[in-house]
Parts: structure tokens; C-alpha cells; sequence
């Protein structure tokens, strides 16, 4: 079975600081914002503001460390970001505890965390591409895939009964530490990393900035995947806080139900990343983008039409199951082919780029679809990310070349399955 392949000790390593991040990031899911709700009693516009400008700017921030990860050794890197974050996130239960704690923080910390986070994936990208034989490439990405989902399943119910009985930054106190026990992970790799050499001038060039961009826009596969990319992703993200506030609100859903109707479908995201391997080997990896990047266009527009009570909760679970199935399976297809697509000389500055752009879609989208859900409601907001949604695939690549993708789907994909 492929999903049981080792792909050595050092993988090992890399994959076990991976879920122990992701499983506290899945504790601390949303603890920001519901700090900012249970202790700094902010109001919807503060908190708009804390989930749109945190992301905005820490994607600003982040534009020139693209190049600057690019050629410096990657797991250093890695660390330094690890150890930035767990730092930014514990100086909030420090302030908490002194009683010194302010929205300002909270936006700082946000945006901070947003950087670090853009430079930890451009890092661990790259070093990923040099760590894993290329044949392998989507079985690590789709057990990554896999962790992801698995934490965001059983994290957030644990979060908000950690926060029930141990106070409201509990989970920040949680999420600080696993970053710092993904840092000693990431150490614990060991093994050597050449320093990634340089031509031309040393100090940073603003070609260097661009070049992601520039590798993106003119590349005839991964353009059109980056724009459908950063649109469904932002509006998805976009239309999350507006659902938030229509089952909490109107339609009077506990929150231990608001809880289950999210959690529950995230099983979705499991199943989906562990039939990546296989339905690759079996059609091709553009024929897989491209379907599973058209149906899960199809799944959000049925939230628009939720309901009160036991149909409701069906309602969301199953149109939540649907969608992040199809994104389990899309994303590791997506991940493996952008590395495939790009050079190891530049891939950090290509991730980086990616991310950047993805952080400013979301952060945009949802400013503005909180303004339409103002000016007409919720309900009406969600709709319109949902008719929008369905012409999203129109930005997927439209021609695939049987030949390549065959040779590639040859060269690349064993007969074993994830």
C-alpha cells in the first residue's frame, strides 16, 4: 500500500512536527477572535477586522520572505518560524495573566502568525521537494493532507470543551506548544542541507520578489489553478463567518451542534486525501484537478437554504461532507503538482507568492461579503458565494496533454495506493 510506503526516518520526522502543529493549530482553531469575543467583549466589526486585517497584512509582510527563504537552507528556516510563532502566541496568555491583554495584540499576534505561517509553508515546501523522490511527492502530500483534516475533525470539540473548563486562552497556550515541539522535530531530522547557492548580486533584488509571481502567471498550468485556488478558497472562507452568524443567531443552533456540523464532515477531508494516490494512478493528474476542482464548486450553494432544527444539522453536515471531501482530494493533486511544475531554484519564492495571494483573496473576500451580508443578510451573502462558486471551474485548465500527463501518471505514480 502506498500510504503505508516508508519514505524514511527523516520524512518521519517532518511528517510527526507536521501533526503535532496541525493537531494544535486544530485545538486553537479560532481562539483569537474568540478571545477577542469572551474577554475583550469586541462587537462583529473588531472581529471582522481581526480575521480580515490579520491576514491582509501578515501577507504583506511576508512579500519579500519568499526570496529571502529561497536561498537560505530550508529546516533552519523552519525552525526560526516555528519558534517566532509560539513566541507571538504566548505572549497572549502572559499579557491574559497580567491583565494587560488588548485588541491591538491580538491583531499583532495575527498578523505575525499569518507571516510566519506563509514563510514556515514556503520553507517546508521546498524542503519537501528535496527530501522526497518525486514518485512520492503526492503520497507525502496526501498523508500530510490527511493529518490536516484528522486534527481539524477532533481539535476544535476538544478546543471549546478545553475553553469550558480551563478558561478562554487555554487553547492558545496549547497551540504555542506545539509549534515549539514542532520546532524540536524538525531538529531532530539531523542530516545536512547544502546553503542553496546564489548567482548574481547577494542582496535582495526586486526581480527576486516577483519571481514567484512571475513563474505562476506565465506557467500555462499552475495560472489557471492559482486564480481558481485563491478565488473558491476565499470565497469559501468568506462565507464561514456569515454561516457562523446565521446558525447562532436566527436559526438558534447550541453551539455544541454549531460545533458537530463542522467537525463531523471533516472525516470527508480524510477520505478524499486518501484516494488521491489511487484515483491518480488510475486517470491522470489534470483529469483528477479538474473533476474534483468542478464538484467541489457544486456543494456550497446548499447552505443558502439551511433550516431550523434536526434538517438543518443533516443539511450542513452532508453539504460540508460533500465539499471537503472534494478538497481532501484536490489539494495534495494540487500541492504535488505545483512542485512538479516548478524549479528547485525557485520554489520557496512560487510558495510563497502562492500563499500570499491566497491570504490577500480570503482576507479581501471576506471583507467584502461581511459589507453584502450587511447591506442585505447573511443568508443572501452565502447564496451569492454559492452562484459565484459555480462558475469558479471555468478558471480550471481547459486542455490536457494525454501524452505528458501519461508519462508523468508512468514515471511518477507506482500501482500502490494510499
Amino acid at each position: 500500500m502506498a500510504g503505508r510506503r516508508a519514505l524514511g526516518r527523516r520524512f518521519g520526522w517532518l511528517w510527526a512536527a507536521y501533526a503535532v502543529s496541525a493537531y494544535g493549530s486544530g485545538l486553537g482553531f479560532g481562539a483569537l477572535p474568540l478571545i477577542a469575543v469572551l474577554v475583550l467583549h469586541c462587537g462583529p466589526a473588531q472581529v471582522a477586522t481581526l480575521a480580515a486585517a490579520g491576514r491582509a497584512v501578515g501577507a504583506l509582510v511576508a512579500v519579500p520572505i519568499g526570496p529571502w527563504v529561497e536561498f537560505r537552507r530550508k529546516r533552519p528556516v523552519m525552525v526560526a518560524m516555528d519558534l517566532i510563532r509560539f513566541a507571538a502566541l504566548m505572549s497572549v496568555p502572559a499579557a491574559f495573566a497580567l491583565g494587560r491583554l488588548g485588541f491591538a495584540q491580538l491583531l499583532l499576534v495575527s498578523v505575525v502568525t499569518a507571516a510566519a505561517d506563509i514563510a514556515f509553508k514556503a520553507a517546508s515546501g521546498a524542503y519537501l521537494k528535496a527530501l522526497v523522490p518525486p514518485a512520492d511527492l503526492l503520497v507525502a502530500n496526501s498523508r500530510f493532507e490527511s493529518t490536516t483534516w484528522t486534527s481539524t475533525t477532533v481539535g476544535p470539540p476538544l478546543g471549546g470543551a478545553a475553553i469550558g473548563l480551563f478558561g478562554p486562552v487555554t487553547t492558545v497556550v496549547a497551540d504555542a506548544v506545539s509549534y515549539l515541539l514542532s520546532a524540536l522535530g524538525i531538529r531532530a531530522i539531523g542530516g545536512t542541507e547544502p546553503h542553496p547557492a546564489r548567482t548574481g548580486a547577494a542582496r535582495l533584488r526586486a526581480s527576486d520578489l516577483l519571481e514567484g509571481w512571475r513563474h505562476i502567471l506565465t506557467h500555462p498550468a499552475l495560472r489557471p489553478l492559482f486564480f481558481n485556488a485563491i478565488v473558491v478558497n476565499g470565497l469559501i472562507m468568506a462565507s464561514q463567518p456569515l454561516l457562523a452568524v446565521l446558525l447562532l443567531g436566527p436559526l438558534g443552533f447550541a453551539p455544541w451542534q454549531y460545533g458537530l456540523v463542522f467537525a463531523a464532515p471533516c472525516v470527508g477531508g480524510l477520505v478524499g486525501s486518501r484516494l488521491a494516490h489511487r484515483l491518480v494512478a488510475r486517470f491522470g493528474q489534470d483529469r483528477v484537478l479538474r473533476t474534483s476542482g468542478v464538484l467541489r464548486a457544486c456543494w456550497p450553494l446548499g447552505l443558502a437554504g439551511v433550516q431550523p432544527g434536526v434538517p438543518g444539522i443533516v443539511l450542513v453536515i452532508v453539504v460540508q461532507f460533500g465539499l471537503v471531501t472534494c478538497c481532501g482530494l484536490f489539494n495534495p493533486v494540487l500541492a504535488t503538482c505545483r512542485l512538479d511544475h516548478t524549479g528547485p531554484d525557485r520554489v520557496a519564492r512560487t510558495l510563497a507568492a502562492w500563499s500570499i495571494g491566497s491570504s490577500a483573496a480570503i482576507a479581501a473576500l471576506t471583507a467584502l461579503w461581511g459589507l453584502l451580508a450587511t447591506v442585505t443578510s447573511p443568508r443572501t451573502a452565502i447564496a451569492a458565494a454559492g452562484v459565484l462558486l459555480l462558475a469558479t471551474p471555468l478558471l480550471l485548465p481547459r486542455r490536457e496533454n494525454a501524452s505528458q500527463d501519461e508519462l508523468r501518471t508512468s514515471a511518477r505514480v507506482p500501482e500502490s495506493t494510499t
